[in-house]
Formats: structure tokens, sequence, C-alpha cells
């Protein structure tokens, strides 16, 4: 088995990514589990997960670290999350906010297996409704499918520290479903201009070809 670190918490086993499994023995989405050294690892689909999907692609921007307080909106399910929670470690916050009550279920069950994740059921578009429980965060993660994701992350980066980051999944077809997705991708990020820096773009074709991964920095 060849085994190496790409990022703080992100591993290589035969060239695909891993995380360090927070809950040894427990799977999330059916993904493989494999030891290296004594230490449980989970394997990272990414054909589930943007992020992994961005790392794959050459992401250089990956400041998802051990003890990050972390919002993100539409955490779903929980299987990108759940990445993310064996990245931040015991150490970590992330508050995962979810619209649907029905993968909000299924969200709550994984919560109640990792100390470092609380499930918030809210509109991710009226982020009043939680700003007092989430506070101040060092990451803002978001991946949610409306017309107005560009507004979405403005009225949650109130809750985000000067000088953070955040990962900002563009899905054109939740934008326009008639524009070509380079012009919507353009368009989103020129709304952030003045609030936010763009950092970096990573397509993540073959993986998904609707969607940008963007890195985002709030300026000071």
């Amino acid at each position: 088995m060849h085994f190496d670190k790409l990022f703080e918490g992100v591993y290589r086993v035969d060239g695909k990514l891993a995380t360090k499994n927070l809950t040894p023995r427990k799977k999330v989405y059916g993904e493989d589990l494999v030891k290296h050294s004594g230490i449980e690892y989970r394997m990272w689909n990414p054909y589930r997960s943007k992020l992994a999907a961005a790392l794959i692609n050459g992401l250089e921007n990956m400041e998802i670290k051990a003890g990050a307080k972390i919002l993100y909106l539409g955490s779903a399910t929980g299987t990108t999350p759940s990445h993310v929670s064996d990245i931040i470690g015991h150490d970590g916050r992330l508050f995962g906010v979810e619209i649907s009550e029905r993968n909000m279920r299924e969200f709550v069950k994984l919560c109640e297996l990792r100390d470092n994740m609380l499930p918030i059921l809210a509109d991710a578009s009226h982020p009043e409704s939680y700003e007092k429980s989430v506070g101040t965060c060092d990451i803002i993660y978001q991946d949610v499918a409306v017309k107005e994701q560009a507004q979405i992350m403005l009225k949650n980066s109130g809750m985000l520290k000067k000088g953070g980051y955040a990962y900002f999944i563009i899905k054109s077809q939740s934008v326009d479903v008639s524009k070509n997705p380079a012009e919507v991708f353009k368009a989103e990020l020129a709304k952030l201009e003045g609030t936010f820096e763009v950092l970096e773009k990573v397509h993540i074709e073959p993986y998904d070809s609707l969607h940008m991964f963007a890195v985002l920095r709030k300026i000071e």
C-alpha cells in the first residue's frame, strides 16, 4: 500500500483520497475503510464529494484544518461534511445548515456519532435564525442548489472572520439553466466583489461538469 499526505488531514492511499476516520469502524455512505500503521482511514469518493473532486483536480488553498470552526451551508445527508469532520478533529466544530427535513433526519443521525458536528434545520438565505448559535467562524463552505447563491454567501459572510476563507460551489443550472455555465460562474463571482477576494477557481470535471469550485477570502 502506498500512503502519503496531501494536506493536513488529507491523505492518498494508493493514489486515492482518504481521511482519518473520526469514528473507527463506522462508515457514512458505504465508503471503503483501510488501515495503515494501525490507523483507520475512510476512502473519499470524488463522485460523491465536490471537495474531493477539487482536491484531485489540483486545489491549492486547503484551509480546512484541525481545530477549525466551519459553517457548512447545504450539509445534505453529510457525505462531504463527514470528511470535513475527520479533518477538523475533535477540537474543531462544524455547523451543518440544511433546509430539507428528510436530509436533516439522516444528518442528525450522523451528528449523534460525531462530537464535532452540530445540525441546524434552517434556510441558509435567513442566517438571522442561527447566527447567534454559530457566532464567528473560520470558514464558510457553501453547496446549495438555489438561484440566489452569491446572495446567500453575502448574507452569511457576517459570521466569517476577517481574512477567513469561503469555499463556494456554484451550481450553474440552479442559477440560470438557459445560460452557458461559464457565464453564470463569472456573474456569481462578480457579485461578491468588495466583500471577497477570489483566490482560486477549480473546474471539477470529469466528476461534475456543471459546477465550479471557488476559493474566496474575506477582505479585511
